[in-house]
């Protein structure tokens, strides 16, 4: 059995994926800033409540890992912050927020977890079809796509320098999931993919994709948004 981290488990896809890999009876390590109930009950599942924008909270992960774990198998980038403006109105301050959670809290853990990555480890990131070149782009959406398309750029070059020690990195661009942070973006939208049913292709992917894929964006959308 894997020690798998996973980010943003408080809800949707995250939430549904702690559950599966901790059902599957691996260990996963759950990183969100509120705890949800039924995640605490789970014997296989650790929860830390971190705030990834705040870059100190996260030597409660560097305690943990030090503690008690001596390898990560898997980590799973999930977490993520929304804003839907338009960009007339984002301050510098809005980018910044956006960019702490989904482009610096992404770099930091990684960090973090590089000790403790082994041959054959598999760090995922979960982007958006929004932060892909060409793709179609919404209005309102400036700090979160191109924070999107950041964390791309720098899934690719981690897979190149780390090559040697055998970890992979990979990033998955989601299009529509029926989640909390579609309706943000796309009041009354109706996604033809649930949280559970997304989860379910993670899931996968986390533990047999890095056989196929290094340093690669695969973008796993049926409809756009």
């Amino acid at each position: 059995m894997k020690n798998i981290i996973i980010t943003g488990t408080s809800r949707g896809i995250g939430f549904e994926l702690a559950l599966q890999f901790a059902n599957a009876g691996h260990q996963v390590l759950a990183i969100s800033r509120k705890i949800p109930q039924a995640l605490l009950g789970n014997e296989n599942i650790t929860c830390l409540s971190v705030d990834l924008s705040n870059e100190s909270e996260l030597v409660k992960v560097s305690d943990f890992l030090f503690k008690s774990w001596k390898q990560i198998d898997a980590v799973i980038h999930n977490a993520g912050s929304l804003l839907l403006k338009p960009f007339s109105e984002t301050t510098q301050e809005d980018f910044e927020n956006i960019y702490k959670v989904n482009v610096f809290g992404v770099a930091n853990l990684t960090r973090i977890c590089l000790p403790y990555l082994q041959k054959g480890s598999h760090v995922v990131t979960i982007s958006s079809m929004g932060g892909i070149q060409g793709s179609l782009k919404f209005a309102g959406l400036a700090a979160y796509s191109s924070s999107k398309g950041a964390v791309i750029t720098l899934s690719e070059l981690l897979a190149e320098e780390y090559k040697e020690r055998g970890i992979s990195f990979n990033v998955l661009a989601l299009g529509s999931v029926q989640t909390e942070m579609l309706a943000e973006a796309f009041p009354g939208y109706q996604a033809p993919i649930t949280a559970g049913e997304m989860a379910n292709y993670i899931y996968d992917f986390t533990l047999t994709g890095n056989k196929y894929f290094n340093g690669k964006v695969l973008q796993v959308s049926s409809t756009n948004p």
